[in-house]
């Protein structure tokens, strides 16, 4: 007997919306300011330490992606960092905050499908204020039952979510292009993991896909997805 699909939950960023690309524009920046100090492939190191680091501390995120990038500027140049520098890597997370949504290929259509149908549920991490932000000017909003936004995405976190957005995790679905936040713990938690990649990845999102799961599926863009919804709900 097939199990009905009641929610279908959706990352945000690199999802839903262009985010990714941001953030490296940025990180090439702070390679450019710090030039003089440092190679680019030995800041990236140090600052993708510094970001493992702060997780705890500051989230996910814009300010603590700003934060990490000031603390490795100050440890690489031993403390003489000028003021200047900092003053850019400011002005590179505020222009981060406030740049314009711009929606992946065929997200508005099938959310639009799917929304008469199922519980449609953001679930992101990040900054409060700039996910909401990102969310209302997507023009999307109306259309999703739910947003949760989280400090982590564990299976614990998912089957909370899907409990209060449905009828648990078995008869939910989860969409993102992140294998270790957006697909296996919902997994885990005993829904359907959708992979859907975007380009370049955070490190620290990296994970190996399982392949061998029945509840695993990856599709190559979001117009395949109310189909395969439909598929797998018997409809």
């Amino acid at each position: 007997m097939t199990t009905r699909l009641t929610t279908i939950g959706f990352d945000a960023d690199d999802t839903l919306w262009q985010n990714e690309r941001f953030f490296r524009l940025t990180q090439d920046r702070f390679a450019e300011l710090l030039s003089d100090y440092a190679p680019s492939d030995h800041l990236a190191e140090r600052l993708l330490q510094a970001e493992r680091r702060n997780i705890g501390h500051y989230g996910y995120g814009v300010k603590g992606f700003v934060l990490s990038m000031i603390e490795t500027a100050i440890e690489v140049t031993d403390q003489r960092v000028p003021a200047k520098v900092i003053s850019e890597l400011l002005a590179a997370g505020q222009d981060m905050l406030a740049y314009p949504i711009e929606l992946l290929p065929h997200v508005q259509d099938a959310i639009a499908a799917l929304a008469p149908d199922y519980r449609l549920v953001v679930i992101t991490k990040g900054d409060l204020l700039d996910q909401e932000r990102k969310l209302a000017q997507s023009g999307l909003g109306d259309l999703f039952h739910a947003v949760e936004i989280v400090s982590d995405k564990t299976p614990e976190v998912y089957s909370r979510i899907f409990d209060r957005h449905g009828h648990g995790a078995e008869q939910a679905l989860m969409v993102g292009n992140s294998l270790r936040s957006d697909v296996i713990p919902p997994i885990v938690a005993g829904g359907y993991g959708v992979h859907v990649p975007q380009g370049d990845e955070w490190a620290m999102e990296h994970a190996e896909p399982p392949l061998d799961h029945p509840r695993f599926r990856r599709l190559p863009d979001l117009s395949h997805l109310p189909d395969l919804v439909r598929w797998l709900d018997g409809a």
